[in-house]
């Protein structure tokens, strides 16, 4: 990567203020999709419940969701080589808008196919947005600060994840929703009309996100970032190498596939979790409210992860990390109470630093290869519509409580990541 520095120092302070200004205005970004992905934590029991479903058919809406990283990421990647990063960013937003919007027509129809085809639409806005907005932060100054940046911008994301929950509960969630035995006695006709007053909960929430989204995609569209030559490749030009030769990109990808499973796959059943006798035997608007404990251990993680990954080598803060998480799932699934309640709880402080921490690993020493790089990092993120609905069917077999193990291995595979796969090892990549 080229030395972003410059000798003449207004020069250099000009640049310092340029960069600071572009990643006060990136991170807004995390914050919204952070809040707006978070969101299906609470789509999951309101869903659920309304449409009386199992949990392998309720994690169709991670699925739903998560799969949209799969179908879009390469596009988005090859947006950036057409485009650039800004303009991605915006076709983002906008598509995010327009998925928000499409929820209004889907709760009043109360049709739960609908419900899930703007999930998909909403996803690949975020995608969009993610494949553009990870690796410009990335790249966005040196880059042996490059894990600290993107853990400082994705604890605003997790800011978005801490809120959503609660704001969620407290306008999405019906206090006394009718159960799955009272819903089998309705006639068809006053089933369809409890159905689509329950769902009618979701339009006002979700009509003033879609503006809010497509009002900043406007606001993005109107103001100058700074380009990114050396991390883009324009067109058909530049190398031609393939990126499946880079072993740690490739590893990485795995790891990201793993991390964002595990992590959404606790997340979607943390509530039905909590509502658990042996657990925390409450309710799940109060439930929607440790929810927010998880998300915001997060944020924690990451202003403290961003501070740490200054001194300590990235490497060694995701092998902690992991092994900390892993740990901590297991004391859950071994216990009951409040124990195994804030066990859970505290995985989401130790999973703050993770996905930063693989992502630039993952797109190390990439050069204009980075956007592509990132594409195929993100598309890893369908690990959220895959490992959710495993631990959606092995919940209805073994029981929510020790479906847990699945997200267990998943910061197994993390640890070996970080102590030996995300060593960079590629064409033209030289080691010491």
């Amino acid at each position: 990567m080229p030395n972003l520095a410059v000798s003449d120092s207004s020069g250099a302070s000009e640049t310092s203020t340029t960069y600071t200004g572009a990643l006060a205005i990136v991170t807004s970004l995390f914050f919204m999709w952070g809040f707006v992905t978070v969101l299906n934590d609470i789509l999951v029991p309101h869903l659920k419940a309304i449409f009386d479903l199992s949990y392998a058919k309720v994690m169709l809406i991670q699925f739903a969701f998560f799969s949209a990283y799969f179908i879009f990421s390469i596009p988005s990647a090859k947006l950036i080589d057409w485009v650039g990063y800004k303009r991605t960013m915006v076709v983002g937003l906008m598509t995010m808008g327009a998925g928000a919007l499409l929820f209004l027509p889907a709760a009043s129809a109360a049709s739960y196919v609908l419900f899930l085809c703007a999930l998909m639409v909403l996803a690949a806005g975020i995608t969009a947005l993610q494949v553009a907005a990870n690796p410009y932060v990335a790249v966005l100054g040196p880059e042996r600060t490059g894990s600290s940046r993107l853990n400082l911008t994705q604890a605003f994301n997790s800011f978005g994840t801490m809120i959503g929950p609660y704001l969620g509960g407290l306008l999405i969630l019906s206090p006394h929703p009718k159960s799955p035995d009272e819903l089998r006695q309705m006639p068809a006709a006053a089933l369809q009309a409890y159905r689509v007053q329950e769902a009618s909960s979701v339009k006002m929430p979700y009509l003033t996100i879609g503006i809010a989204l497509i009002l900043l995609g406007i606001v993005i569209s109107m103001i100058k970032l700074p380009a990114m030559p050396h991390a883009e490749r324009h067109g058909h030009g530049g190398p031609k190498t393939s990126l499946w030769k880079y072993s740690h990109l490739v590893l990485g990808a795995i790891g990201i596939f793993v991390y964002v499973g595990g992590e959404v796959s606790i997340g979607s059943f943390l509530i039905n979790y909590f509502t658990q006798k042996n657990i925390g035997n409450i309710g799940e608007v109060a439930a929607a409210g440790f929810v927010s404990y998880y998300w915001g251990g997060a944020m924690v993680g990451r202003f403290i992860g961003s501070a740490i990954l200054q001194k300590v080598e990235t490497r060694i803060v995701l092998g902690i990390a992991a092994a900390a998480a892993c740990a901590l799932v297991l004391i859950s699934m071994l216990t009951t109470g409040p124990v195994a309640m804030w066990s859970i709880i505290l995985v989401g402080f130790f999973n703050s630093v993770m996905f930063p921490s693989i992502f630039t690993l993952g797109i190390a020493k990439l050069g204009p290869l980075t956007g592509d790089g990132s594409g195929i990092l993100i598309m890893a993120i369908v690990g959220g519509a895959i490992i959710p609905v495993m631990q959606g069917a092995l919940a209805d077999r073994i029981g929510i409580h020790h479906a847990f193990i699945l997200p267990a291995l998943c910061y197994v595979y993390i640890f070996y990541y970080a102590l030996r796969g995300s060593k960079p090892s590629g064409p033209g990549i030289t080691t010491a």
